[in-house]
């Protein structure tokens, strides 16, 4: 069953082809990796499957309905989108940002506080300690997780996330896409990542779509996808895939 899909979706600016004829289905219960070179076009595939960018041409259907129909809140209730800019810092605490999550589902702010989707999303990001803290000052780490922990609290089937470990350690980023692995095989989500970090890529994403000049080149298992040939054509660069018989990092 297909979550997301988009078919032959195209985007220019300036003359120049910024998303090419672009067709992707992301199934349930599934991490599919965005990956590619900067400048590739993913983040305004990524903003156009949030229906946040209209195409000049192609489609966009979420659980079935065409995104072009559906209401800014409709789309809300059924897709987290995680952008890779930070959010502007507040004087709220962490926790109302997060709560700030629970708004499309029509509840106050007493209400969404108190609602376990916010604890958990708390909890599942690491955040419990820093609850009562001022976003304004909170590391640019500690951001991105509330932005991500803001995106859980509204428990949505699908997930978009713009680079989400981009500005976190390495214990957090193992941390986040552990989460969303479990997000995806445990409780059925939906989630699209975008990723230049081809190790966390090819261990945590089931599936990997791969990007260059607008277009997606290539796409299938993890595992297999990204061989000397892509990365020659995608990333110019000689690389050698090793297969470790320890994986150097893990969450204690």
């Amino acid at each position: 069953m297909s979550i997301l899909r988009v078919q032959d979706v195209g985007l220019s600016r300036n003359g120049h082809k910024v998303v090419n004829a672009a067709s992707l289905t992301l199934p349930k219960g599934r991490v599919v990796g965005l990956v590619g070179p900067n400048g590739a076009g993913k983040t305004t595939l990524l903003r156009i499957m949030a229906g946040l960018q209209k195409p000049e041409c192609g489609h966009v259907w979420l659980c079935g309905q065409d995104m072009a129909q559906l209401s800014p809140l409709q789309r809300a209730r059924q897709l987290a989108f995680l952008p890779q800019e930070a959010e502007k810092p507040s004087l709220m605490p962490l926790m109302a940002v997060v709560a700030l999550g629970r708004l499309p589902h029509g509840q106050t702010h007493a209400q969404a506080a108190n609602h376990p989707a916010v604890t958990h999303a708390i909890e599942a990001t690491g955040l419990q300690a820093l609850q009562q803290r001022p976003a304004r000052y909170l590391s640019g780490g500690e951001r991105a997780r509330m932005a991500l922990a803001r995106a859980l609290a509204t428990d949505t089937p699908c997930i978009l996330a713009d680079e989400p470990v981009a500005a976190l350690d390495p214990a957090h980023a193992l941390g986040v896409m552990h989460l969303f692995a479990n997000l995806a095989h445990q409780h059925g989500k939906t989630i699209l990542v975008v990723l230049h970090d081809l190790s966390l890529a090819t261990r945590f994403c089931d599936e990997l779509v791969i990007m260059r000049d607008g277009a997606i080149v290539t796409q299938g298992p993890a595992g297999t996808v990204l061989d000397d040939t892509i990365m020659r054509t995608v990333y110019q660069v000689y690389a050698k895939r090793v297969e470790a018989a320890v994986i150097p990092w893990s969450l204690c």
